[in-house]
């Protein structure tokens, strides 16, 4: 019966990001430095918080869109924090940032409408966009130092264009979008009538104080930007899977539905912890992710592996075209031959790269890179 599912998901592929760290996971003494995820407890205020709710007995069905308390915090939260003016009326909580991903999407697409995705980008994009039957359109900006230009937007754009997707900070490069990126995103956006879904999922793990985001910078866009969140990155809350959606008034009552068929409502008894986890300082978080960050760059500097400084996230996406290996064929050996192992760039629609993230305690990281480091010396030795 297989061949009667819906076709466009045996199209879909498995992700690679996790078969990459199943290899690792089944090479004895491999350092994975694959899977994009906080090595961090959750905080214990956000547990104990949880603890209680289950003690009180909060086991019960909950609005559609999530606790009127939670609501009221994420909508004061995102005020305060980020300049955000979303009403808790305008708030979906959402089984992590993956269900808000499908519920906007889903939302905006019919069959056979397009949808920009600057590359590299996080594998689950493109798949939900042909999902809904619509097709993904990406624009590499590696050649661009990872930012997005006039050009090509306008070479990307065509009558079926619907929406645009920003990842700012990026995932895999950790790179933000700079103003004028934006700016030319906006544009198109006034011109077309396009939809602007904005992933800020790392942005407050962000390294700069001047960083500038899309969802804050054009207010004049807010009845066609949608803003998904998530718990998962900055409070270590990934196990937790509970994340948000901010949308204009009109939009978010239409999105609400996809979320009420889909998965009724989030966790019950979660509700309080995240109310809790939105007044956590993830700063000391922020800051190791920082320092693990200028240690990674400065041993891949010295391996002379070229890279572009990531201003966000905890990943870095270093070049290694150089060696004439696919990224894929590069991972593979790095995994067997050296006993660490990354993600392949190709994954993520960014080929001649790879993927390391630094999520894990000094000493694996050091490890980890050392292995490496001997790792590129051999392939060196190899073209000599």
């Amino acid at each position: 019966m297989e061949e009667r599912l819906n076709r466009r998901l045996a199209a879909s592929p498995r992700s690679a990001i996790r078969e990459f760290a199943r290899l690792a996971a089944q090479t004895p003494g491999c350092i994975s430095l694959t899977l994009g995820e906080p090595d961090f407890p959750t905080p214990q205020p956000v547990c104990d918080a949880a603890k209680a709710s289950l003690d009180r007995g909060d086991t019960h069905y909950i609005p559609n869109n999530g606790s009127p308390r939670l609501l009221e915090a994420i909508s004061a939260f995102e005020t305060q924090v980020h300049g955000l003016t979303y009403g808790p009326d305008e708030v979906i909580v959402t089984v992590g940032a993956t269900e808000g991903l499908f519920t906007a999407l889903s939302g905006i697409l019919e069959p056979g409408d397009e949808v920009i995705i600057p590359m590299p980008a996080f594998v689950l994009y493109g798949c939900i966009v042909g999902l809904c039957g619509a097709v993904a359109v990406p624009v590499d900006t590696a050649p661009t130092g990872f930012q997005l230009t006039e050009a090509q937007l306008a070479a990307a754009v065509s009558e079926r264009t619907k929406a645009i997707l920003l990842n700012s900070p990026n995932n895999p490069t950790g790179c933000l979008l700079h103003q004028e990126s934006l700016a030319v995103v906006a544009r198109l956006a006034r011109e077309r009538a396009l939809f602007v879904v904005c992933d800020e999922v790392y942005r407050q793990l962000t390294y700069t104080d001047d960083a500038v985001h899309f969802s804050t910078g054009y207010p004049d866009l807010r009845d066609r930007t949608i803003v998904v969140q998530s718990f998962s990155k900055p409070y270590a809350m990934t196990g937790w899977r509970v994340g948000y959606l901010l949308a204009d008034g009109p939009v978010k009552r239409q999105l609400e539905k996809l979320h009420q068929y889909d998965v009724v409502s989030t966790v019950s008894f979660l509700q309080e912890a995240c109310i809790t986890a939105l007044q956590q300082d993830p700063a000391p978080m922020r800051e190791v992710y920082r320092r693990r960050r200028d240690f990674t760059l400065a041993r891949l500097e010295a391996m002379g592996l070229p890279v572009t400084r990531p201003e966000g996230a905890f990943y870095v996406f270093p070049n290694i075209s150089a060696f004439g290996l696919s990224s894929a064929d590069f991972c593979r050996r790095m995994i067997s031959e050296a006993g660490v192992a990354a993600v392949p760039g190709f994954c993520f629609g960014g080929e001649g790269h790879i993927r390391l993230s630094y999520c894990c305690d000094d000493a694996l990281l050091t490890e980890g890179l050392n292995r490496l480091e001997s790792f590129v010396e051999k392939l060196k030795g190899e073209q000599a």
